[in-house]
Formats: C-alpha cells, structure tokens, sequence
C-alpha cells in the first residue's frame, strides 16, 4: 500500500495541495468506519481500475461515435452502493455526453464520488454547474439511470417511469471453464470470485464445468484469498451459509475460504459459489441463453480473460445497453 500511495502521491503533485491530498488519504482509510465493506485494499482498487480507463487516447476512441449535445438535460442517477464508486461510469456518461448529473448517492458510499468530483473541478470548473449530489429529494430531472435490486426497480418503475430511462436490476457473472485451464487461469479466477468480497454484479457467482472437472484445482488455486475470511461480514455469511447447509443436509464442499455448492441457480448467497457440470458446449449455450438477462459478465477462455472481469472497459455497457447512445437520444 506505501508503494500504491507513493504513486498516487506523484500523480496528483500538480492537481492537489499535500493538505488536500492527505485529506483525500484520510477519507480513503475513513471507508471502513462508514461501511465495513469498503476496505482500504477495495477502495483503492476501484479508483486504480477506473484511473486505468481513463487515459486519453481510451477516452477519445471510446467517445468518438457519440455527440456533446448543446441542450443540457438533467439526468438522476440513482446509484448502489454496493462496490466503492460503482456510479462512476453513469457519472462520467452524462458529463461527457454534455449533460448534467443529479446524483442521488447510495448512504453506503456517500463520500468518494463527491471528493473525486471537487479533484475535477480544480482540472475543469465548467464541470462545477453540472454536478449536483443529494441524499434527499432529487428536484427536476429531465431522464434518469437508477440501479439497484429487483425490488427496487419496481420502485424506479413506479415513480421514473414517465422518464426516458434505463433501470437495472440484480445480476451477476459466470465462469465457463474448458478444463485446459493452466494453474495461473484458476488464480486469476480468484479475483473474478473474490474481488469486493464477491459482492459486485461483475463477480463470479457461477461456475460452468466440463464433466469430470477436479474441484480439489480450484481450490488449490484460491488459497492466496484467504485473508477474505478475517473479514468479519464476509466471516458471518460464510458461517451462516455454511450452517444452513448443514441443518438441512445439504452438500456442500469447503475450504475454509469459501463454499462450493452443486446447483444449477445462476444465484449463490455470499460466501457460496454455484457450479454445475456440462457435457457439452451446447449445454452451456442453452444455459447462458436461458440466463442471458441475469448475466453481467461471463469469464473464460472464449469470453473476458480470468481476472478481468471487474476491469470493465468504457464501452463495457452494465447490461449490455449503451448508455452513452441513451444520453445522446434525449
């Protein structure tokens, strides 16, 4: 973490004072005191993914189909919080599509976007008109992007739906394994599985085996995410799963990190990941179609490369609708 710091430190000399960028230190180590999930090691692994993406030239190439409209709309954004700055990339949408952001903040991360957004001012302060952060009512609007649970999208549906719109509801990932893996594909899994403690829609949920596929290499292959169950909320689910699946005598496997569980539900509780065997590419087909609306990201040989899946690209839509083209429309 020194050496991360020491980077970051190097980086912003020109954007921040020490005193803000101490500050901004000290916000970072504040997470956990406001969500115990928000580890320091997560957030700063959400803010080097999205520095990643934001280059020049990926900027550029990724904003080159689309307009800067001359008539600003004003577009809520409704955002989770499930993962540290997970409505960054509905943020940055609606600025570089020209527009104005009113963004109704998740309370389980309140803070990190608001104190980006003073970084961006100090670099571009005609973004400061068009930024606007609540907890309350969100005024007028004119559009809205909300994400949350299905439950919640009957909310949205209910009170946005006059709107021009995009709602989403819960997903989650899958990992489709040929059985030529290498030892080094079955690590980076790893990440796929326990990034953020499994809890963002990019996270594997879900495995996808070829028959006779040895269980034992998986988990010889995550042992280096042991650290996750020193982490008392990822502890407390995987001991409640883990007694669940005891009083009702249901099969489970375990290694003391996580539980491997035979179930053919896209869906497993935290802690738990579920997998079933396939005979044939032709059974994962039907399984990924029949899934399709519930699927984030699919991971594999054939589809985004193990360890990737939640260092999404700009043009890596969540759901697969495009969100700059949506803001364009209006």
């Amino acid at each position: 973490m020194v050496g991360l710091a020491t980077r970051e430190s190097e980086k912003c000399t020109n954007l921040l004072t020490t005193s803000e960028f101490e500050d901004f230190q000290e916000l970072i180590l504040k997470q956990k005191q406001k969500n115990g999930w928000f580890t320091e090691e997560s957030v700063r692994q959400a803010m080097l993914s999205l520095g990643n993406q934001l280059s020049t030239e990926q900027l550029n190439t990724w904003q080159l189909p689309y307009s800067f409209t001359d008539k600003p709309k004003k577009v809520a954004i409704i955002m989770a919080g499930n993962i540290p700055l997970v409505g960054f990339h509905d943020f940055l949408c609606v600025l570089l599509s020209g527009n104005s952001a009113v963004c109704k903040l998740s309370s389980d991360d309140q803070s990190l976007l608001p104190a980006l957004a003073e970084i961006l001012m100090k670099i571009a302060p005609a973004f400061g008109d068009r930024i606007v952060f609540t907890q309350g009512r969100l005024g007028e609007i004119e559009a809205v992007i909300a994400t949350g649970s299905d439950n919640s999208k009957l909310y949205f549906e209910q009170y946005f739906g006059k709107y021009p719109h995009i709602f989403r509801s819960n997903r989650t990932s899958l990992a489709v394994l040929s059985g030529n893996e290498t030892d080094d594909d079955l690590q980076q899994l790893g990440f796929d599985i326990f990034n953020y403690f499994g809890l963002g829609c990019r996270n594997v949920s879900h495995l996808l085996l070829p028959r006779g596929f040895s269980l034992n290499r998986i988990f010889e292959n995550i042992t280096s995410f042991s650290e996750a169950i020193n982490h008392h909320k990822y502890a407390n689910n995987y001991d409640y799963n883990r007694a669940i699946f005891l009083m009702n005598s249901v099969p489970f496997l375990d290694n003391n990190i996580i539980l491997l569980r035979e179930n053919t539900e896209l869906v497993s509780p935290l802690a738990v990941v579920h997998y079933q065997f396939y005979d044939d590419v032709k059974e994962v087909e039907n399984f990924i179609e029949q899934q399709g609306e519930k699927i984030q990201a699919i991971v594999g040989q054939k589809y985004i490369p193990f360890g990737k899946a939640q260092s999404p690209a700009l043009s890596d839509y969540a759901d697969n609708v495009d969100t700059m083209q949506f803001l364009n429309s209006l």
